[in-house]
């Protein structure tokens, strides 16, 4: 019986130095978690930190974007520039160039009735005083036709040429019984004219069919 009951003695103190341990333990691991959750609201700073530095250009890197935004732009600008320089140029070569195209397209129905003029007197019989209106007209022509080609004026061929829709005007359509006539211009009812390459009267013309 002493035995058992010292027995009962010593696993009574173990199970105290045993309890004594887990609370030990425990005390241990409450004082520990402050620590460990202060450590781990210092370590989720420092990767935010480090987040927001990765995330946030430098002062060197927004200078240089910057400076190409500008340098993108002035390119931009000088080429528009340059465009605009090319354009009013070449409107003001175009302006000198058929400055006088209407003073010119009014002295068309001039030539227009010189041409008529020198078609009657061709049918007329030859008489002298035929031949001399016929040789007074072509003077008149002559003289009116090399002033005006001196400022740029030129006829646009027409007959036996197929149809240009950006030289000629088809007034009309006539059966033909040449197949090297067919689609193409055998009648020119009135002269066509350009003026330094611009076109200022089509010709009308009748088209083979």
């Amino acid at each position: 019986m002493f035995k058992s009951k010292k027995q009962e003695e010593t696993n009574t103190e173990e199970e105290v130095k045993v309890g004594q341990q887990e609370a030990g333990n425990q005390e241990n691991v409450k004082a520990d978690e402050p620590q460990a959750e202060a450590a781990a609201e210092k370590a989720g700073e420092n990767a935010g930190e480090q987040g927001e530095a990765q995330a946030e250009p430098s002062a060197e890197e927004q200078l240089t974007a910057k400076l190409a935004e500008a340098n993108d732009k002035y390119i931009r600008l000088a080429a528009e520039f340059d465009n605009y320089r090319r354009r009013v140029a070449k409107e003001k070569l175009d302006l000198i160039s058929t400055a006088g195209e209407d003073v010119i397209k009014g002295l068309l129905p001039v030539l227009d009735d010189c041409e008529r003029a020198l078609q009657v007197l061709n049918s007329s019989t030859d008489s002298e005083a035929a031949k001399a209106a016929k040789e007074g007209t072509e003077l008149i022509y002559n003289k009116l036709m090399g002033y005006l080609k001196s400022k740029g004026l030129a006829p646009i061929e027409a007959v036996g040429k197929e149809l240009d829709t950006d030289f000629h005007e088809a007034v009309a359509q006539f059966p033909v019984q040449e197949a090297e006539k067919k689609n193409k211009i055998f009648d020119v009812t009135q002269q066509g004219y350009t003026l330094n390459g611009k076109v200022i009267r089509f010709a009308k013309v009748v088209v083979g069919i």
